[in-house]
């Protein structure tokens, strides 16, 4: 899709605000003056060096897609790319700038969350689950939702609090040893009852210590740390928690009974 420096200038103003800061054909960017700086491009850069430069024939999905950063910087490596968002806003963003971009055969953009991922019908190789984990009023069920697709990959991204060295010891507690839970390095979820940072969407913030053993609990193994707060991983059935009710997993998506 061939469209002048200036009429893409228009129609970003006619779409915004923007949160991803897309760079388009002549140098054009869609969010120039970021409070992050070159988001989420600047994210992307340390992940980018382990992901292979060709993705012919693998499949993704970029979960809480936004305007699609991420889903075109896999669908220029060639791989299909299903987005997926509940915000109109940013699909009808998505959308317009697979268009510009001339990858809107490699991508689909639609509205969906990360719940919806075991109904989605087909299966991914690689999933793109980055900034979204702590806007989850459910957490844990939504890993259990992406670990049913066992993709080859995860990249997996939170903002997160606490020293990221510490590690504590959780194994043989018992409600005697209460206290041990105030240990820095012990799994944790800091709830957020109204709004972090002015966005009432933020829910938790978890410590480093709790990402890697709720993904280990939803049977995810981590390879690799390539940037700060930024987890690759792959499915792992071996890792997963040793108690699994099938039943309360259907039931808390509305397909069963407890």
């Amino acid at each position: 899709m061939m469209t002048r420096p200036g009429t893409i200038i228009e129609a970003i103003d006619a779409l915004a605000p923007w949160f991803h800061n897309l760079h388009l054909p002549g140098g054009v960017q869609t969010a120039p003056n970021h409070h992050f700086g070159d988001f989420p491009r600047f994210k992307w850069q340390p992940i980018a060096r382990h992901v292979p430069e060709d993705l012919t024939g693998k499949r993704v999905l970029d979960i809480g897609c936004n305007a699609g950063f991420y889903s075109f910087a896999f669908a220029e490596r060639g791989a299909q790319v299903l987005g997926i968002d509940i915000n109109p806003h940013y699909l009808k963003q998505a959308r317009w700038a697979a268009e510009v971009l001339g990858l809107a055969g490699r991508t689909r953009f639609q509205s969906g969350t990360v719940y919806d991922v075991p109904e989605l019908g087909e299966g991914f190789d690689i999933i793109v689950f980055m900034g979204v984990f702590y806007h989850l009023r459910y957490p844990m069920l939504a890993l259990d939702c992406v670990a049913q697709m066992k993709p080859e990959l995860m990249i997996f991204q939170s903002l997160s609090f606490g020293d990221p060295h510490s590690v504590a010891d959780t194994g043989g507690a018992r409600f005697q040893d209460r206290d041990r839970l105030e240990a820095p390095g012990w799994p944790k979820l800091a709830f957020i009852e109204k709004e972090f940072s002015g966005d009432p969407t933020n829910w938790w913030v978890p410590n480093r210590a709790a990402i890697l053993a709720m993904l280990a609990t939803a049977g995810f193994s981590v390879s690799m740390e390539p940037g700060e707060e930024t987890f690759l991983c792959h499915h792992d059935p071996a890792a997963a928690s040793a108690w699994w009710d099938e039943s309360e997993f259907a039931a808390a998506r509305g397909r069963g009974k407890c």
